[in-house]
């Protein structure tokens, strides 16, 4: 069953960090089954809630893999550098 990982960024603390980031995501991703969905375009909130500087889907085989690339030492080091950078909220949700 496919499963997804959502990032959602509340606010930017650091843009410098997000910047390095977002040089290092991709090397993080070789290897795994990842397909990104969508990525920081024109969003809308619908119900009600703070509003989202932007958001991240990404579409995994399984809920395994979705674990085992956001657990990898790789996106593990990548990913300090997007906590430093902005304040996230995410999850992993199966499809049905």
């Amino acid at each position: 069953m496919s499963a997804y990982i959502v990032f959602a960024r509340d606010s930017t603390r650091d843009r410098a960090e997000l910047e390095t980031y977002w040089s290092k995501i991709k090397a993080t991703m070789e290897g795994h089954p990842i397909k990104v969905l969508a990525a920081y375009g024109t969003l809308e909130v619908l119900e009600s809630g703070p509003a989202i500087e932007g958001a991240v889907i990404a579409e995994f085989p399984t809920m395994e893999a979705a674990k085992a690339w956001f657990y990898s030492p790789a996106y593990q080091e990548a990913a300090q550098h997007r906590l430093r950078g902005a304040s996230y909220r995410g999850f992993i949700v199966e499809g049905i």
